[in-house]
Parts: structure tokens; sequence; C-alpha cells
């Protein structure tokens, strides 16, 4: 993974085209066959681990019913096709046909219009089996030519918890991609592309006292927010860019009150073309689609430092990140860190004490802090207007050569 990083966030990769993987596997293999009864139900749990690419799971000749994402029981929805973002769970439940007369293909599929490029003898589609019968064949699975998952928005909870109508707090965090003075491609949340303080954000609530409310002392590219005990957050993620994105937000599941299709811009919450759901759909990862954007709305009941990030490890590498932190106060009263964790710090050189750029003496000084690569110059630097004037000079001498060869007379043979 280093050695990628290197390669990825590098000025010899300005377009920041991910690295695509090798191939797809199933429970960290190909080939695989699961062992089947005609006639049961079994409860399958389907994760998606990788680091970037997104699967659609389908089994041929089943329907799936969901009845759980990301820890949260929804009410059964079948489906044929499941789309599975990265670090997204589902729990399905498939009933078994009462012959034995075949087995059937399971599938999953890269999601492809994630990747730049598909490099060449790359196979994004690895094959598993419901095993009927050890002494059948193992069919190959059928050629899809379109892909139909079900909408996870539809899914309903089944503790029936209403939409959180009224916000306390709006959070609107705009996503780009772009380069910085370095000439590698990086991240953005609100412009800003993340980098971590120099103090954990945690050791900085729990130091910080009253100063510990004010979001200034995690510093400036942090994109650090922070939340009032048991205010209602909203947060709206507009996508600028051309890909889609699993957000993921630790702590909590949210709920999710709205999702636009593909290119329909910044959301307007003076639309009145949206109908929030009742009962909406709750999960701790979500899509959002290509130039698109999503409004979530969570309850801050649980105290923490909590990271809303893209959950395609490249992307947050180079900065998609923004830090939650909820109930600052409440921390200080009831979290006790172990000295174990404070020594592996140490060992570390790790401060464990003062705001993000570690000043301990005022908490609203952060000079030394830790910040983003500078932007690209807005013109041509020193550099670039001596580059000029030699290739213009190097240019005149080398017309003025040409004149004078050309224009001289052709010696007699």
């Amino acid at each position: 993974m280093p050695d990628l990083m290197k390669q990825f966030v590098s000025y010899k990769n300005p377009t920041g085209a991910e690295p695509v993987p090798n191939s797809a596997l199933m429970n960290d293999t190909q080939n695989m066959t699961l062992p089947v009864e005609p006639g049961k139900t079994y409860l399958l749990r389907l994760v998606n681990v990788g680091a970037f690419a997104s699967q659609y799971f389908w089994i041929e000749g089943h329907t799936m019913k969901i009845v759980e994402v990301d820890g949260v029981w929804t009410k059964p929805a079948e489906t044929d096709m499941i789309y599975i973002a990265s670090a997204q769970r589902y729990a399905v439940l498939v009933t078994m046909k009462n012959e034995t007369g075949a087995n059937y293909p399971m599938m999953a599929s890269m999601d492809t219009s994630l990747f730049d490029s598909i490099p060449d003898g790359l196979n994004w589609n690895v094959t598993g089996w419901l095993e009927y019968d050890s002494d059948k064949k193992l069919p190959p699975a059928a050629v899809l030519n379109e892909f139909e998952p079900y909408d996870d928005f539809k899914l309903v909870p089944t503790d029936g918890e209403k939409l959180l109508e009224k916000a306390d707090h709006t959070i609107t965090l705009d996503l780009t991609m772009n380069n910085l003075g370095d000439g590698a491609n990086y991240a953005f949340f609100n412009d800003i592309s993340y980098v971590s303080p120099k103090v954990p954000t945690l050791y900085t609530v729990l130091s910080a006292g009253e100063n510990a409310t004010n979001p200034t002392v995690y510093g400036t590219d942090t994109n650090s927010f922070v939340l009032k005990h048991g205010e209602i957050v909203e947060i709206v993620l507009n996508n600028d860019d051309s890909g889609r994105h699993p957000f993921h937000l630790h702590g909590q599941t949210f709920q999710v009150v709205h999702r636009s299709e593909e290119n329909a811009g910044h959301y307007n919450a003076s639309w009145t073309n949206i109908t929030y759901p009742s009962v909406p759909m709750r999960r701790d990862t979500f899509l959002v689609y290509p130039q698109g954007n999503f409004v979530i709305r969570f309850p801050a009941t649980n105290p923490g430092v909590w990271l809303f990030h893209c959950h395609i490890e490249w992307h947050m590498d180079t900065g998609l990140i923004a830090t939650m932190i909820s109930s600052p106060l409440q921390m200080q009263k009831t979290l006790t860190i172990p000295e174990e964790h404070k020594k592996i710090c140490a060992d570390q050189g790790i401060s464990t004490v003062g705001n993000a750029a570690g000043n301990t003496e005022d908490y609203l000084d952060l000079t030394g802090q830790n910040m983003m690569v500078p932007p690209l110059p807005s013109g041509f630097t020193t550099k670039g207007y001596v580059a000029i004037v030699f290739s213009c000079v190097a240019g005149v001498l080398g017309l003025a050569s040409i004149t004078l060869y050309g224009s001289a007379p052709i010696a007699a043979k």
C-alpha cells in the first residue's frame, strides 16, 4: 500500500487515476462453492471489504430478500441484484429450490465505471456456486448486458423510526478533486484537503477545557465541526466530481432523507418536488451519485470524535475527510484514556495534550500546525518566465540559422 500511495499521490499522476484491483475475489478466493440443501432458507452476509471497487452481486435462478444493512434490520425487500459499495454490509435471505438438478452461479462484478481505464487482461467478475449436488457440473455464469440493482434508499427499518423533520445544525460539504502545488491530485471538502493534526483530535478535546467547543483548536485543515449534545445534525453532501463515492460516518447510523439522481447539481432546501420518506432508511455508509447530492440526518447523542469520509481508500488518503466532534464537554466528563494508549503515542513522539499545533499555552494559536500542500501558483513562476525567455531566444536563433543558411548560394559542383 505505501508504494502504491507514492505512485498515486504524485505529479506523475496529475489526473488522480486510482490503482485498479488485479482481480475480484469472493471469500478471498475464486471458484468457491457453497453446499446447500434443497428447500432450506439461508442467511447470507455480504460485505465489501475492498479498498476501491464497488460490486454488483446476484445469484442466478434465485431471489434475495434484503433484511439488514450496516447493522440496521429492515423490512424484507426482494431483489435479484444488489450494489455493494466499499464498506457496505448486507444480510439477505435466500430460499433454495426443492430439486437438486443443477448448481447455480453466484456472481460478483466490479463496477468498472469507477476505473479511469481498464487494464488489459483484467477479469472484473468472480464466480462462486450454490452447490446442490457435488457430482454435477458447475455451469458458467450468464453474461449480463446491464445491471439493475435494488435502490437501497427504498429500504424501511423494522423499528419504524420516524423522519427527523427539523435539523438544528446543517453542515454543507462540497466535494471536489484538484491539483495542489506539488502537482499531485487531491480530494477536498469545501476546498480543504484533510491533514492530520499534530495532536490527535480526541486528546485536544480532553485537554482544551472550555475551548473544546471552539472548532478553531482542532486545526485549519481538519474540516472539524463541533456538534452540541442532543441536537439534530444534517449533512448535505454535494458531489462536484464525475464519480460515485461511498461515504461512511463513524459512531452512528444516519437517516438518509434524500438522494438525487446523477447530474442533479447542488442540493437546494427550497426545492418543492422532494418528498422526504416518513420512515427513512438508515445505515452508516451511503453512496452519492456523480454530480449529485444526498442529505442525511442523525441525533448527536453519542459523544466522540467521529470521522465522516469517503470509503474509497485512495480518496480518504488524499483528504476526503471531515471530523465530527460530538458533545466535547460530555467527553471530558465521561471518557478516560488508558495509560497504554498514551504510551503508544509517546513511543511515536505524538503529544497527547494541546491544540492541533501542539500548543498548550494558547489553544487558539495554531502556529506550526500541519497544513495541506499549498495551491498551484495562479500565474507563471520565476522559473517559468526564465524558461519562456530562453525558449524564445532559442527559437529566434533557430530561425536566424535557417534563414542564413537557406539564403546562401549553392556551391557549384
